[in-house]
């Protein structure tokens, strides 16, 4: 009998976040440790006529193509994938990992390539470009371990944030929504923090479970060059299976010109990958209820309530400001006071402090209204 829990995902999942339509295609990429979601995925995508393509993964078999990945093979496995992601209407990824560390050891050449060959292509280009599309995880010891819980109580967890009512989630964020739309500065000042930049003109996209699972944000892009000052990042963040503790950026006319954390040599690898690295593709706060700690996974972290993150490289389509990047790293910062506490503001006015919102018509979006 299949766990109610997920049933009522899987119908989120298809009906809410994919929008999905009799007579469409509907990938589904995950690994097999998430077998009943994915075969709850199949049945529903059945019951309204679709038509579902699974694509089974497993992180130590990736990494194994990884540590021979070259040029052309990359560019061959992005051939033979690309005509499916094309023909697509929609897509959901889970990603069900035991190891976060389990790629450390691939050469960051290697990661680079199928970044750019097969990724950026297939992720970046395509499916964000053209499908409706969510990413989840799956929850398991790993992600417990992570969070530092019992697994009963992280699928708890797990389940409260992803069947979040994300309908009354999205009204709340529309009158932020106007707010940010109608802004030209932004101020960031928390410990080690004093930064600003213009969002002048920038169209802010409310994210309330139709791209990611958990979801909890509404985000927009800075004007390219307007960054400036210095951000501590007090949430840690894990790249390409490498771990980064008080990720520290100094930012002049848009660009990282001084970049150090725990894995300061990885960091500045990552900023020198291409041109549009060292620059911000997004700018976004988070608010779900149910997430106040980090836990190593950007999907969970980035949502945090109170929380916000920038997003080095790859600009989203929309809301642009031009970046282009094989990467996109969002990296957060937690305004909880637990957490040190922090202050935005939006052309001088002061919107949130202490990760709580203090304009009356925002206030919809603290955790006591978002429950």
């Amino acid at each position: 009998m299949t766990d109610p829990r997920i049933a009522k995902l899987a119908e989120n999942l298809i009906t809410y976040s994919c929008k999905l339509k009799k007579g469409q295609k509907l990938i589904v990429e995950g690994g097999i440790e998430a077998k009943p979601l994915i075969i709850a995925l199949v049945k529903k995508a059945r019951e309204i006529g679709a038509h579902p393509f699974v694509r089974l993964t497993d992180e130590c078999i990736t990494r194994e193509i990884l540590m021979g990945v070259d040029v052309p093979y990359a560019k061959l496995a992005c051939k033979y994938a690309l005509p499916l992601f094309k023909e697509a209407e929609a897509y959901i990824g889970i990603a069900a990992t035991k190891n976060i560390f389990e790629s450390a050891d691939v050469p960051e050449e290697n990661k680079n390539i199928f970044k750019k060959h097969y990724s950026k292509p297939i992720h970046i280009d395509c499916r964000c470009e053209k499908h409706n599309w969510v990413i989840l995880r799956w929850p398991n010891e790993s992600m417990a371990q992570l969070a530092q819980t019992s697994v009963e109580c992280f699928e708890n967890l797990y389940f409260n944030v992803c069947n979040l009512d994300y309908a009354k989630m999205d009204k709340a964020m529309q009158p932020l929504k106007k707010l940010m739309e109608s802004t030209d500065k932004v101020r960031i000042v928390a410990p080690d923090t004093d930064l600003t930049f213009s969002i002048k003109g920038q169209k802010a996209v409310v994210c309330a479970g139709s791209c990611n699972i958990p979801d909890g944000e509404i985000m927009t892009s800075p004007i390219l060059t307007s960054v400036s000052g210095i951000i501590r990042f007090n949430i840690p963040t894990l790249a390409d299976g490498k771990m980064h503790n008080d990720v520290t950026l100094t930012f002049k006319d848009g660009a990282v010109v001084q970049a150090k954390s725990s894995n300061t040599r990885h960091l500045n690898q990552k900023l020198d990958s291409d041109e549009g690295a060292r620059y911000i593709g997004e700018f976004a706060l988070g608010v779900n209820p149910y997430i106040t700690e980090g836990m190593f996974d950007t999907l969970f972290d980035e949502k945090m309530g109170g929380s916000l993150h920038l997003a080095l490289g790859n600009s989203y389509p929309e809301c642009c400001n031009g970046n282009k990047s094989a990467e996109h790293w969002d990296i957060v910062q937690s305004h909880l006071p637990d957490h040190g506490g922090g202050e935005i503001y939006f052309d001088d006015v002061l919107i949130r402090k202490d990760g709580l919102f203090v304009l009356p018509e925002l206030e919809d979006l603290n955790p006591e209204n978002l429950k």
